[in-house]
């Protein structure tokens, strides 16, 4: 949805956050689940409502974990100091927090 001086507006737009270190990123991908927990409930999840990881090492010696916040879980994002980002490709991500019918809410063009 475009703002009347044509932005992009930030509620639909998915956010992205780089952890860092695979190797040091434990703690803070078990405070975004509990967030996630906290502000959404732990029963009946939107299921647009999702945070999606990434392992990318871009051909360097140590990994690092992205995490990507879809546009429905803005307050979280906003929390976590995510950045508006582009819509992640569902290639290679994983599932940290929301339901399995994520995916299909999310990534409709996506069969899995």
């Amino acid at each position: 949805m475009k703002s009347p001086d044509g932005a992009v507006s930030v509620m639909n737009s998915w956010f992205g956050r780089n952890l860092g270190d695979a190797m040091l990123a434990f703690e803070q991908l078990d405070q975004i689940e509990a967030q996630y927990r906290a502000i959404y409930g732990q029963q009946a999840w939107p299921n647009d409502v999702a945070v999606f990881t990434r392992h990318n090492s871009e051909g360097s010696l140590h990994c690092r974990v992205e995490v990507f916040f879809s546009p429905a879980a803005f307050e979280l994002a906003k929390q976590m100091d995510a950045e508006p980002c582009g819509k992640p490709s569902s290639n290679e991500l994983g599932l940290l927090a929301g339901t399995e019918a994520s995916w299909t809410a999310l990534f409709p063009e996506q069969q899995r």
